[in-house]
């Protein structure tokens, strides 16, 4: 059903289409006709950060910022969903057009810059949702708070959302907020690293519930700041990383009519660089900091590749757009005969 649509929705501009299809899929949800759009995926259970996990293809976040559509997408047979990326105060985040296909590299860029209504207002969706699986909320900073105050920001999310959250994500890794990228600065992560830790042990022991949290990383580090972040994730005992965020880089789609849209580019050509950074960052931390891989995931065989690079887990979004929601029963599956296969050898 996918296929007939997309035409259609290619055919609007991108930030409508993706409103259009949220809607759509709320709309099939309540009436019982997703089972048209989506095969469920199978079962596959995993274990990471101390969470089962029913399967290891998980929805990232970006999709739906303010958990407004939670139902809907949890029907689709996600393992897990990450909402946000949500701040303490709304905004509304960069000027538009801000978000752009480019259809023949299957890719979007997109400079949203942190849109949403607040972490109270997710927070109100997330307790009015019938949603019952695995659910990360991704946090994040206001704009207009200098990066000297970031943690305060941080701290506010982490501490708002610690009840609701299976895991908490913090993205300082976007390149859409400016200068959000510098808290990846060695020195500057295990400060605002360390800040968080203490203040997720403390939420642990009063709540009785420990929550993993995770960083977000960038894929455009350098060999050398890759090395400070994985010494700065190692020395926090921080619960897991996901690798990685959209790149600034266009040398992929510098001839695209949309290549040189400022933003965060996404999709295919992410994935090959995004997987090299994810099996760097497997070698920096051997096997003690779980990964989520995420990046240009189109097909089955890349959910399985990002597998063998390293992750445990891995996370759709792009793909959605070009493929659909056929795409995570796919993954599901490609990664499942690929286990068999190799356990068959």
């Amino acid at each position: 059903m996918y296929d007939l649509l997309r035409p259609l929705l290619f055919a609007l501009d991108a930030e409508t289409a993706h409103g259009l299809t949220l809607y759509g899929l709320d709309v099939a949800q309540r009436s019982e006709l997703l089972r048209f759009v989506a095969k469920p995926a199978a079962e596959l259970p995993v274990d990471a950060f101390g969470i089962r996990f029913p399967n290891p293809v998980g929805l990232a976040a970006g999709l739906d910022k303010n958990a407004d559509h939670l139902d809907a997408l949890g029907a689709l047979g996600f393992g897990f969903v990450e909402v946000g990326t949500v701040t303490p105060r709304p905004q509304a985040g960069n000027p538009k057009p801000r978000l752009f296909r480019l259809p023949q590299h299957e890719a979007i860029i997109n400079r949203m810059g942190f849109n949403n209504a607040g972490v109270d207002a997710l927070l109100r969706n997330v307790d009015k949702s019938g949603y019952r699986g695995v659910l990360g909320i991704n946090i994040g900073k206001n704009k207009d708070t200098p990066n000297e105050r970031a943690a305060d920001d941080y701290l506010l999310c982490l501490e708002r959302v610690y009840d609701r959250a299976t895991y908490i994500t913090v993205n300082i890794s976007s390149p859409n907020t400016q200068g959000l990228r510098d808290l990846q600065e060695e020195t500057t992560l295990r400060r605002f690293i360390d800040t968080l830790r203490e203040r997720q042990e403390q939420l642990g022991s009063q709540g009785g519930a420990r929550k993993p949290m995770l960083l977000k990383i960038a894929p455009d580090l350098s060999e050398q700041e890759q090395d400070g972040v994985a010494e700065a994730l190692l020395a926090s005992g921080i619960d897991g990383v996901i690798c990685t965020n959209t790149t600034v880089d266009r040398a992929l789609v510098a001839n695209d009519p949309n290549g040189q849209e400022t933003g965060g580019l996404s999709g295919r050509p992410l994935f090959a660089h995004s997987t090299e950074v994810l099996r760097g960052m497997r070698r920096r931390l051997g096997e003690r900091v779980p990964i989520v891989g995420v990046g240009g995931i189109l097909e089955g065989s890349d959910a399985a590749e990002k597998l063998d690079a390293g992750a445990c887990l891995v996370q759709l979004y792009s793909g959605l757009i070009y493929r659909g929601p056929r795409l995570i029963a796919e993954c599901v599956d490609e990664i499942r005969r690929q286990r068999e296969s190799r356990n068959a050898a």
